[in-house]
């Protein structure tokens, strides 16, 4: 769905090719491997399965790209902030050796492609560095550096950067790369139909029946159809169907994206986190007109929580400005991510049970390389090929779920707390639908029922159920982005209830006043 206009877009969207629409299928489909999601996870697996010759159908709720993966950030890169010391500590230093090559291979894999298919995607190959100001945070620093190297990395610490504010050290790691996801990913689609691959958009897959064959049942078109499949891929982000209960071991966490062109002179050309303040991300990309365009993200979030966006939105542009001088914003928006309570993403089969079903999920923030990374091992898998790290990312690790201790719990509690507490008699909030300011939404008990009640900036009021068609949470209006959110499980809503991210495929239902 389009973003809002008080949401200035994603560059990514803005500067993508114009594509042709692919409707819904006109009628039930039959297909090797059935993948549902369009975004990286979801065109890398069908692309690669489509050179393996598997028929193969691509079903997107939205427009191929537009989801996560066309609000990214879209650093390629094996670095992933302090992960390899983390690894090296609860899974060994094996772990962390086998994500480091599964994480490289992506990007080369990315690099290959991109060449063989004549793709301009601005490919630059740079370095990728984990900075901190405190210095008291060296140690760290340290210690992830030697852990990146040990697993394989070209890493090192460093206390000069180009950045035009002094650092305390990072580590910085070489032969990493930045791009255009949604260029990369349309051209994959193209190559995916010349090799006889179906692609399906504005298809919201709303049911799964596993067996031999699969059968999925779709809500496009008049009554929606079926597609059968001998495989199933749930490249969803949040996978919407979840027969093992992945939701436990992934906590929704939203980011926010500024911005604006800078002086190409100044414009620092490698990527830059840092875990301080609330999480600051950085990277230029190129302008058609010879600049460059700074692109800042940070100031996480859980969704649902009835978070001042716009508040967030300003701190990050004036973190922004602070460190580079004036700057005229051109862009802002946000994306959001799964994180996995043990660091490793959940990349396999669905569940124990599974015969011919998988997903792949909880990238963290690192979903460009992980997702292509993800097409590789699911395309493995299927084809009956041994991949070295299919065991670190299986979704069924036992061993890793024990170790996940403190953050699985807290994941749960948090989950409970909505979940139980959402049903207990609250006073909070407007009493009355008169009191919702035109643009906001707010949740208000109408004859003894909660309702998501939005007035729109006419005056008009629209009102839907505010229990969330997952699990039952009650949602939360997100005022700047004009969005009901769900905090359990990250579930989001346009104000007219329609699905805009999963793991909900339900919408809210309408509702009177």
């Amino acid at each position: 769905m389009r973003a809002p206009d008080h949401l200035y877009g994603s560059h990514w969207l803005r500067t993508a090719p114009p594509a042709d629409p692919a409707p819904p299928p006109e009628g039930p489909l039959d297909v090797d491997v059935a993948v549902v999601g369009g975004g990286v996870a979801g065109i890398s697996t069908a692309w690669e399965l489509a050179r393996r010759g598997r028929s193969v159908a691509v079903l997107e709720a939205g427009r191929l790209a537009s989801g996560v993966t066309g609000h990214t950030t879209a650093k390629l890169s094996a670095q992933h902030t302090l992960i390899y010391d983390r690894l090296r500590r609860t899974r060994g230093p094996d772990a962390a050796r086998l994500y480091a090559r599964s994480q490289t291979d992506a990007i080369r894999r990315a690099a290959g492609t991109a060449t063989e298919l004549g793709v301009d995607c601005e490919w630059e190959e740079t370095a990728a560095s984990t900075y901190a100001e405190d210095p008291g945070r060296i140690p760290e620093l340290r210690a992830e550096a030697a852990a990146a190297e040990e697993a394989g990395l070209p890493a090192e610490f460093v206390t000069d950067t180009e950045l035009p504010f002094p650092v305390a050290g990072a580590v910085r790691v070489t032969g990493q790369a930045q791009f255009h996801p949604v260029k990369y990913l349309l051209a994959l689609a193209d190559d995916i139909r010349r090799l006889g691959g179906a692609i399906h958009e504005h298809t919201r897959v709303t049911a799964l029946s596993e067996g031999d064959p699969c059968v999925l049942t779709t809500a496009s078109g008049t009554g929606g159809t079926e597609v059968r499949a001998r495989n199933v891929v749930v490249a969803t982000h949040y996978p919407v169907f979840d027969r093992a209960l992945l939701f436990t071991r992934l906590s929704p966490r939203r980011e926010l994206v500024v911005a604006a062109p800078v002086d190409p002179a100044a414009a620092p050309r490698g990527m830059y986190i840092t875990p301080e303040q609330n999480t600051r991300s950085l990277r230029t990309a190129p302008l058609p007109d010879g600049g460059r365009l700074l692109i800042v993200t940070g100031e996480h979030f859980t969704p649902g929580t009835g978070e001042d966006v716009a508040e967030r939105f300003d701190r990050l542009a004036a973190w922004a400005t602070d460190r580079f001088g004036p700057l005229s914003f051109t862009h802002r928006w946000a994306t959001q991510d799964n994180d996995p309570t043990d660091s490793v993403p959940l990349v396999g089969p669905l569940h124990p049970g599974a015969r011919g079903v998988y997903v792949a999920t909880g990238f963290g923030g690192w979903g460009l390389a992980t997702g292509i990374m993800a097409g590789r091992l699911l395309c493995d898998l299927i084809t009956g090929r041994a991949c070295p790290w299919g065991e670190l990312y299986d979704p069924r690790r036992i061993a890793s779920v024990v170790r996940e201790g403190t953050a699985f719990l807290k994941q749960q509690a948090d989950a409970a707390r909505h979940f139980v507490g959402d049903r207990l008699p609250s006073s909070g909030g407007p009493s009355s639908v008169d009191r919702i300011a035109p643009g906001d939404g707010a949740v208000v008990r109408v004859g003894g029922e909660r309702r998501a009640v939005h007035r729109d900036d006419d005056g008009a009021l629209h009102a839907v159920s505010a229990r969330c068609t997952h699990l039952g949470c009650l949602v939360s209006f997100n005022r700047t982005e004009r969005a009901w959110e769900c905090p359990c499980h990250g579930s989001r809503f346009a104000p007219d209830g329609h699905v805009l991210q999963g793991p909900a495929v339900q919408p809210l239902e309408p509702r009177d006043l």
